[in-house]
């Protein structure tokens, strides 16, 4: 019997370590924001757009690829490197910029969280930002943080799993109308959705962090990692955010769009659903947008406030007092933000958009070519065909770029 139990614990931790960075990844890109816009196409479109899911997640899982084997081939961080490779002025306009933009949209992550709960238990929203921003400050005081963070997003993965499949099997797609949404088409005035989407889905940064998440991991483990394993973790990760993403989107475009609902939030989808299929579906929605909002919360705090400790030569040690101090500020600001203007004030997302509209093209650029380098990379670097993908997805982010940077001016 003790022989069995070994046997599971030693089945787990080797899958923990195997999936953790890829699933870290994929929890912290899948947010409220990301769940409004995926319900919204659902919702003003039908399954029209599903092509856009399965485009976003191929491009992310290569840039998620490079990321892997960069933490793998080195045991200096991404930002160390590019420190390195094109100087000290590079790295920190990366690590600041990284976490500015984190600070800026963590109050939409803090109010995702407390309405999930305040929704479902007829409580005021604010006391639930405070609450939940107390438990992820508190979990920065355990011991190997890595290790609570790994376990805590498993479990909000598997809770959004859970909810948004259950959600999408609930209001059973018709399979032709499914398989239709693959085939590329442009619906009119769905531009900016379209767009939208492949920004946040398709998260340069969040690939970014993917090396630190694999370097964190090895230390976690103290031993050598296996390439093809972690190759196939973070492609794991990535894939199961496209089928969070799908069944949100099938969710909505099976029970909202044929009623013409007009949808601004994810929170929206959530109140809409009860009507149609009874309370369970809203609550199923509201416990996979709590899992998303939370995971959210903890993961863009843990990502900003690290990548700015690297900024000031505290590497990727997430055990580090100072590393720690600069993810409570980014929860700190967040949580003020939400309680003071009980949403992201315009100015912030402009703000926000602003910086992100450079600083991606220029994160993706120098994590290519980083990627690129015999030297640096060994047998680990990119291959012909990476490259080639690679390339076209950095023209796709500098299309992004161009495109925001007009709506931002007009």
């Amino acid at each position: 019997m003790e022989n069995n139990s070994s046997k599971k614990r030693y089945f787990f931790k080797t899958w923990l370590s195997i999936l953790g960075p890829g699933i870290i990844t994929a929890a912290l890109v899948f947010g409220p924001s990301k769940m409004t816009i995926t319900s919204k196409m659902g919702t003003d479109y039908g399954l029209s757009l599903l092509w856009v899911v399965a485009i976003a997640i191929f491009f992310m899982m290569v840039f998620t690829d490079m990321g892997t084997r960069i933490g793998i081939a080195r045991n200096e961080t991404l930002l160390t490197l590019i420190r390195h490779k094109f100087g000290k002025i590079a790295a920190i306009v990366i690590g600041l910029g990284i976490f500015l933009v984190a600070t800026s949209f963590q109050s939409g992550n803090a109010t995702g969280v407390s309405i999930a709960i305040a929704e479902g238990t007829d409580t005021n929203p604010k006391f639930w930002i405070a609450v939940f921003n107390v438990i992820g400050i508190t979990l920065l005081f355990f011991k190997s943080f890595y290790a609570i963070l790994e376990k805590l997003m498993l479990a909000l993965i598997i809770l959004m799993l859970f909810a948004f499949l259950s959600t999408a099997i609930i209001v059973q797609p018709p399979i032709l109308s499914l398989i239709g949404g693959f085939i590329p088409s442009v619906p009119p005035a769905s531009l900016g959705l379209i767009i939208a989407f492949i920004a946040s889905c398709f998260s340069v940064v969040g690939a970014f962090y993917q090396s630190y998440l694999v370097q964190a991991r090895r230390k976690l483990s103290n031993k050598p990692q296996d390439a093809d394993r972690q190759l196939l973790g973070s492609r794991v990760g990535i894939f199961i955010l496209g089928i969070m993403s799908a069944a949100v989107m099938i969710a909505a475009a099976n029970t909202l769009h044929p009623l013409g609902i007009q949808l601004n939030s994810a929170t929206d989808m959530g109140k809409a659903l009860e009507p149609l299929l009874g309370t369970y579906a809203s609550h199923l929605f509201f416990v996979g947008l709590f899992g998303g909002s939370f995971s959210s919360l903890i993961g863009n705090a843990v990502l900003g406030g690290s990548l700015l400790g690297d900024t000031f030569g505290y590497g990727n040690n997430l055990d580090h007092p100072m590393v720690k101090f600069f993810i409570s500020l980014v929860m700190i600001f967040g949580s003020i933000i939400a309680l003071v203007f009980g949403n992201l004030p315009l100015e912030l997302i402009v703000f926000a958009q602003s910086i992100t509209i450079f600083l991606v093209p220029f994160i993706g650029t120098l994590m290519f070519l980083i990627a690129n380098d015999e030297k640096i990379m060994g047998i680990h670097r990119n291959k012909p065909l990476i490259k080639a993908w690679a390339m076209l997805g950095l023209l796709m982010l500098i299309t992004l770029a161009i495109s925001n940077a007009q709506n931002l001016l007009t």
